[in-house]
């Protein structure tokens, strides 16, 4: 079919450059070790932090919600798609997130969306990380509002933009609670004194602190003991929850008004009543498995201070996302290569998903490994490495 040529030079360019990717199909469930091509490989590229995505509890859940509701709801939220379970859930989860009250929308993107593209207007003004993720700047994309972009988690930066923004009606700052392709934890507290200082309010994606960080995971406004100073808090239910599905955290106000004035939320089928169980279930297992996360934490310092050893640059990571930056985009596609053929899957980053230069391997170490599969994983970063000059 004629009409799509750009495209066709374009992806032919990319794949002259080294750039183009494939997607890998799993053969297997999502854990420690996954099956690609019929091998068998360690796995460090997913975001099944503490292993729920197999979990005994959620899987028995989920099956019940099926032979009770059936495969799906059929409709929208606010015509007939409400089931009581999704309400018992939200209200399981505000208690868990010590909010008033919580909303939960398909993903963790559609959720930035939502609360973004609604509740501000062209008398306010959004000031945003530079390295905030894709679905908060797309949202910012879809709101009237003037936006501000401060210096990545720099304070001097944020103030200057809030100093600047004192005619506005609101000024929301926006920030990741962990930032997705470095580890790297906000400044939160600061942050959030910056925002009552000059009457500001505060939004923080939690999506990779989820179930990570805080009390039984509960998230970075947790860790830094900042429970009723955050005004919204976005997070994932498809990280280290293990299913699928983004909520909103905040007042019943916030709450009511997503579900009048959210696109995403006005305009998406419900969850299905599996994953809405399975998601249910996975709070009970935070609350009662407090060891998944004490877990995760061992392997994490583990297996970061062996990447460091080995001389690799692992950049600012101060949580299981652990970079190793390699910086010139084939090279780093190369590197995942070889570690794949040494049986361990770890899929490299480039532009666009980070700047040009800082293109790296990302990892991802879960509760699920064991300290000898992860040094098994290092002696093959420590055998690609040399192989590629990187170490």
């Amino acid at each position: 079919m004629k009409g799509f040529e750009y495209l066709k030079e374009e992806l032919q360019n990319m794949k002259g450059e080294g750039t183009f990717r494939s997607l890998v199909p799993l053969e297997s469930d999502q854990g420690a070790k996954v099956v690609i091509d019929g091998r068998e490989m360690i796995q460090l590229s997913s975001n099944n932090y503490l292993g729920l995505t197999g979990h005994p509890k959620m899987k028995k859940a989920a099956i019940e919600a099926v032979e009770k509701y059936g495969a799906g709801t059929g409709s929208v939220r606010t015509i007939a798609g409400t089931f009581t379970m999704h309400e018992e859930f939200e209200r399981k989860l505000a208690e868990f997130k010590h909010t008033e009250a919580t909303l939960v929308l398909q993903s963790g993107f559609t959720a930035n969306q939502a609360i973004l593209s609604s509740i501000l207007t062209k008398d306010d003004v959004v000031i945003s990380d530079e390295l905030n993720h894709a679905s908060i700047i797309d949202g910012i994309r879809l709101t009237k509002a003037a936006r501000k972009i401060y210096k990545h988690v720099d304070l001097e930066s944020l103030e200057e933009a809030l100093k600047e923004s004192a005619d506005y009606r609101k000024r929301l700052v926006v920030t990741d609670g962990v930032f997705s392709m470095d580890g790297n934890i906000a400044p939160l507290k600061e942050i959030v004194e910056l925002c009552e200082k000059y009457d500001a309010l505060i939004m923080v994606d939690d999506a990779h602190a989820s179930g990570v960080l805080g009390s039984n995971g509960r998230g970075t406004v947790d860790h830094f003991g900042l429970n009723g100073r955050v005004h919204i808090q976005v997070g994932t239910l498809s990280k280290a929850i293990g299913v699928l599905g983004g909520y909103v955290a905040s007042t019943q106000e916030v709450r009511d008004y997503l579900i009048h004035k959210g696109r995403p939320f006005l305009f998406s089928t419900s969850h299905p009543p599996a994953v809405t169980a399975a998601c249910s279930a996975a709070v009970d297992v935070l609350l009662e498995e407090e060891d998944l996360i004490d877990r995760l934490w061992k392997n994490t310092e583990f297996f970061k201070q062996g990447l460091e050893k080995l001389g690799f640059d692992t950049g600012k990571s101060d949580t299981p996302i652990t970079p190793v930056i390699v910086g010139d985009e084939a090279k780093a596609h190369q590197l995942s290569d070889k570690l794949r053929d040494y049986g361990v899957f770890a899929q490299s980053i480039a532009f666009p998903t980070v700047a040009r230069g800082q293109a790296r391997v990302r990892t991802i170490v879960t509760a699920q490994h064991s300290e000898e599969l992860l040094q098994e994983a290092l002696d093959a970063f420590e055998k690609a490495g040399k192989e590629l000059g990187i170490i």
